[in-house]
C-alpha cells in the first residue's frame, strides 16, 4: 500500500458518490450551460483554396478538414472550397477517392491569396496519415514515438474483422483469445491474462475499461493506430505495453452511406450497413451503423456430434453532433455489443490431443454465453485563440453470464460445472469515467507545446460463481469497488532542429473487494508516470527519437485458493527506446526503425483456477529487448508493399513464487524462462497489386504472409508453439463505390496453438477459410 496525497484521494471519493447517484445527467445538464454561455464565441476570417489533380483538373467533392478543430468542408464543381478559421498555421487534411490522402500546411492571415492543393493518384503515392497519439491529431511520421498506423483502406485491405485480427501487421504485437472474443495482447513482450490488460485499448477517445467492458468487433473504421511502448503519461493505468487506438467514421457534412455482405465456409455471416448524413447543414450531424455477423464455429464436439463453438453477434455505434460554433462542439456516441456465443471455450487438456484431433473436443456441460456491452460517451470540444478543451464523460456496463452451467473440466465426464446465472444484480460491471483535458491552441505560433488535464473512473463489480463437483457446491460472492483519479501534463519545446519533451502523471486509487458475509478488504496507491525526450528532426521527412518512458499497471486484491483476500501492488515497466523514422522518395516509401529495451518490476502473475477465478501475485522481474521495422512502397504505379517485422526476446530475470504440486508445497523458480504471449519474432509482408483502366474500373490482387516465431502459453514453458507461417489472399475487382472481393485465410491450412491456458486447456488458431465480400458505399 502506497501513502499518497489528501487531495487525489478526496477526488476519487467524490466521484465515487457521484457516480452512485444521478452523476451522468447531472454532468450533461452542467456542460449545456457552459455552451451556452460561451456559444457566442466565432471566427473573425477565413482561407480559401482550390483543389488540383496532377493534371491541373479540378478535383469535385474533395474531403477538407482542419486537424484539431471542428472544421470542415468539400471543394465544389471547380474544386474550391472555404473554410472559417482566425489567423494562424493549421494543417488541412484532404481526402478524395482515388486519390492519396494529404496533409497541407497553411497559413490564415489577412489578404491571403487562395491556396492551391495537388492531389497525386492512390497507385503513384503513399497515404499521409493522421493520428492521435499526444491527444491531437498529427502526421504519424512527424509522432515522436513508435506508432503504427493502419487507414481504413487498409483495413479493408487486411480483411480487418476483429482486434486480434491486427497480429503482426504491428511490430511485436500478438492478440488471441481462448474463443470468448476477450483478447490477450501483448506488445514487446508486455502482456497480462487477468482482467486488467497491460495493453490499453481506446475506441473513439473512451477506454476499454478493462476486459469486462471490450468490444472486440471492427466495422466503419476511419483508422487504427497502435502506440507500442509506455503510454503512462497520457494514458495512465494499463497502458504498460502500449495503447491500440481505434477511431470510427464520424457524420460531417458529406452524407454518404455504405452496405457490406460476407459469406465464407464454416457457416460464416457477416452483414453491415450505415449511414451518416448532415441534419441540420453545418450545424446538426447523425449517424448509424451495425453489424450482425455469425458461425457455425470451428470445433466439433464428439460428445453429441454437433457444431460446438456456434456464435452470433449484434453491434452497433451510433453518433449525434452539434456543431454549436465554430469554437464549440458536443458529440454524443453510443455503442453496443450483444454476444452469444455456443461453445465460448473450445479446449482440449493436451497439445498432443489438440494437434492429434485437430478442431474436434468432447464436452457435456453445453450451454450458451450471454455477453452484453454497452457505452456511452458524450464529448464537448473547444477550439479557441488562446486554449483548447476537450470534456469526455463516458458509461460502460458488462452484463456476462452462462445461461446453464457450463464445463470445467473440458471432458465428457459429468464431474466439474461452473454457475453464474444468478440474475442482473450479479456479474454486471458497471464503469463510470470523466477526463477534462486542456491544451495549446490549435494556431499558435509558440515554439512551446502544452497539453494537461484530470481523469478520474468509479467502477463496480458484483460476481457471483460457484464451482460444482458432481452438482455438489455454493456460489463465491465478491463485491468489488474501485475508484481513481489523476492529473497529467506534457511539454514540447521546439529549439532549432530539436523538439524536447517532457511529460509527469500521478495515479491514485483505491481499491475494496468483500466476499459478502465472511470478510472484506481495502487497499490504496499511487502511481508516477514521467516521461522525458527528445526529437532531432534531420530534415523534413525524417527525424530520430529518442525517450525514457515509464508505465503500471494497476494493483488489486485477489482471492486465493484457500478463499483468502489479499493485495497485490501494481507492476511498473520503464522503457528506454530510440527510433528513426523517414518518408523517402517523394512519398512513395517510409522506413521506420526502433530498437527498445524494457524492464518490469512487480511484474503480476495471474493463474486461472480451473474454478473459474484469477489469482494475482506480484512474483519477479522481466527483461524485454528487441527491434521493429516498418516498410511502406509503391515502387511502381499500382504496387503497394507493406512489411512489418518486430524481434522480441524477454526473459524473466526473477520469477519465484509458491504453490502446489499433487498436494506438496513448493517453490517454483523459474528465472531465465520466456514471457508468455510473445512470439520472438512477428513479420508481415503484404504484396498488392491494382490495375485501373481508363473507365477508372480497378482489379486488384493481395497477398499476405505471415510469421510468428516460437512462443510460450506457461511460465514453466512447458507449453509451446514453434515457429509457423500464415498465407492469406484476396482477388476482386471495385468501381463507382462497389467492391466484390473473394478472399482466403490461412489457405495452407496450418494448424497451430494461439492460446492456451497454464492448467494445459489448449486452443488452436482458425483453420483454412475462404469467403466473398461485396459492399456498395453511396454519397448524397
Amino acid at each position: 500500500m502506497m501513502e499518497t496525497t489528501p487531495t487525489l484521494s478526496i477526488i476519487a471519493g467524490s466521484f465515487k458518490k457521484m457516480c452512485r447517484t444521478e452523476f451522468m445527467k447531472t454532468m450533461k445538464i452542467k456542460f449545456l450551460l457552459v455552451l451556452l454561455l460561451v456559444s457566442n464565441m466565432v471566427f473573425a476570417q477565413s482561407i480559401t483554396g482550390i483543389i488540383f489533380s496532377n493534371d491541373q483538373k479540378p478535383v469535385v467533392g474533395a474531403f477538407v478538414r482542419v486537424l484539431n478543430t471542428n472544421q470542415n468542408t468539400l471543394s465544389d464543381s471547380e474544386g474550391k472550397f472555404s473554410l472559417s478559421l482566425s489567423n494562424g498555421k493549421y494543417t488541412l487534411a484532404i481526402s478524395a477517392i482515388g486519390f492519396a490522402e494529404s496533409n497541407q500546411l497553411v497559413t490564415v492571415q489577412d489578404n491571403a491569396e487562395p491556396v492551391r492543393i495537388t492531389l497525386t493518384e492512390s497507385v503513384y503515392q503513399l497515404d499521409d496519415v493522421i493520428v492521435t497519439a499526444e491527444k491531437e491529431e498529427t502526421d504519424v511520421q512527424k509522432v515522436p514515438y513508435s506508432i503504427s498506423a493502419i487507414s481504413s483502406k487498409k483495413v479493408n485491405d487486411y480483411r480487418l474483422w476483429n482486434i486480434k485480427d491486427i497480429t503482426a501487421i504491428v511490430p511485436t504485437l500478438y492478440s488471441a483469445n481462448p474463443g470468448d472474443n476477450r483478447n490477450v495482447t501483448s506488445i514487446r513482450g508486455i502482456t497480462s491474462t487477468s482482467y486488467d490488460p497491460a495493453v490499453a485499448t481506446y475506441v473513439d477517445g473512451v477506454n476499454q475499461f478493462s476486459l469486462d467492458t471490450y468490444i472486440a468487433q471492427l466495422f466503419d473504421v476511419e483508422r487504427i493506430e497502435v502506440l507500442r511502448g509506455p503510454q503512462g503519461t497520457l494514458y495512465g493505468r494499463n497502458a504498460m505495453g502500449g495503447v491500440i487506438n481505434i477511431i470510427t467514421k464520424q457524420p460531417t457534412n458529406h452524407g454518404n452511406a455504405f452496405a457490406e455482405l460476407s459469406a465464407g465456409t464454416h457457416g460464416q455471416q457477416r452483414y453491415a450497413l450505415g449511414v451518416r448524413t448532415p441534419l441540420v447543414k453545418n450545424k446538426l450531424f447523425f449517424s448509424a451503423s451495425g453489424i450482425f455477423d455469425k458461425t457455425d464455429g470451428f470445433y466439433t464436439n464428439t460428445y453429441n456430434d454437433s457444431d460446438f463453438d456456434k456464435r452470433k453477434s449484434l453491434t452497433g455505434n451510433y453518433f449525434m453532433t452539434w456543431m454549436i460554433n465554430p469554437a464549440w462542439s458536443a458529440t454524443w456516441n453510443v455503442k453496443h455489443s450483444n454476444n452469444r456465443n455456443d461453445g465460448s471455450f473450445p479446449l482440449v487438456i493436451s497439445t498432443e490431443e489438440a494437434f492429434n484431433n485437430p478442431f474436434k473436443l468432447e464436452q457435456d456441460a453445453i450451454t450458451e454465453l450471454v455477453d452484453d456491452v454497452f457505452n456511452a460517451s458524450m464529448k464537448i470540444n473547444h477550439s479557441g485563440e488562446r486554449i483548447t478543451f476537450t470534456s469526455l464523460t463516458t458509461y460502460q456496463s458488462n452484463y456476462r453470464y452462462y445461461r446453464d452451467p457450463i464445463d470445467a473440466d473440458f471432458s465428457g465426464f459429468p464431474f466439474m460445472t461452473i454457475v453464474n446465472n444468478y440474475g442482473r444484480d450479479w456479474n454486471n460491471v458497471k464503469v463510470a469515467t470523466q477526463e477534462f483535458k486542456l491544451a495549446s491552441p490549435v494556431a499558435s505560433s509558440s515554439p512551446l507545446k502544452w497539453t494537461a488535464g484530470v481523469y478520474s473512473f468509479a467502477q463496480q463489480a458484483p460476481v457471483k460463481q460457484g464451482y460444482f463437483v458432481m452438482g455438489q457446491g455454493e456460489p463465491d460472492v465478491t463485491e468489488s469497488d474501485n475508484v481513481g483519479a489523476a492529473v497529467y501534463g506534457q511539454i514540447t519545446y521546439t529549439v532549432g532542429k530539436f523538439d524536447v519533451i517532457g511529460g509527469l502523471r500521478y495515479d491514485y486509487e483505491e481499491r475494496e473487494m468483500n466476499i459478502v458475509d465472511t470478510q472484506k478488504k481495502s487497499t490504496s496507491y499511487g502511481a508516477l508516470s514521467p516521461k522525458v525526450g527528445a526529437t532531432f528532426h534531420v530534415n523534413d521527412n525524417s527525424q530520430l527519437y529518442a525517450a525514457y518512458t515509464r508505465g503500471f499497471r494497476t494493483g488489486g486484491i485477489s482471492l486465493s485458493s484457500e478463499d483468502v483476500l489479499f493485495e497485490f501492488n501494481p507492476e511498473y515497466s520503464n522503457n528506454f527506446e530510440l527510433s528513426f523514422k523517414n518518408l523517402l522518395f517523394d512519398h512513395k516509401v517510409t522506413f521506420n526503425a526502433a530498437a527498445f529495451y524494457v524492464i518490469v518490476n512487480d511484474i503480476q502473475v495471474p493463474t486461472l483456477m480451473q474454478e473459474g477465478y484469477t489469482v494475482t501475485r506480484n512474483a519477479g522481474k522481466l527483461t524485454s529487448k528487441g527491434l521493429e521495422f516498418e516498410v511502406n512502397a509503391t515502387p511502381v504505379k499500382g504496387l503497394q508493399i507493406d512489411y512489418n517485422v518486430g524481434l522480441t526476446d524477454a526473459t524473466y530475470n526473477d520469477l519465484k513464487f509458491a504453490g502446489k504440486m499433487e498436494d506438496t508445497d513448493v517453490v517454483f523458480d523459474w528465472d531465465g524462462h520466456r514471457q508468455v504471449f510473445t512470439p520472438n519474432v512477428t513479420s508481415m509482408l503484404a504484396v498488392q497489386y491494382n490495375y485501373v483502366d481508363t473507365e477508372d474500373v480497378r482489379l486488384f490482387v493481395r497477398a499476405e504472409w505471415v510469421t510468428i516465431g516460437k512462443q510460450y502459453f506457461d511460465l514453466g514453458n512447458q507449453i509451446k508453439q514453434s515457429s509457423y507461417h500464415l498465407a492469406n489472399a484476396r482477388i476482386g475487382v471495385a468501381f463507382n463505390g462497389f467492391e466484390a472481393s473473394l478472399w482466403g485465410r490461412n489457405i495452407g491450412d496450418k494448424h497451430y496453438i494461439s492460446y492456451a491456458y497454464d492448467f494445459g486447456g489448449i486452443h488452436l488458431g482458425n483453420p483454412a477459410n475462404y469467403g466473398i465480400t461485396v459492399k456498395k458505399s453511396f454519397s448524397f
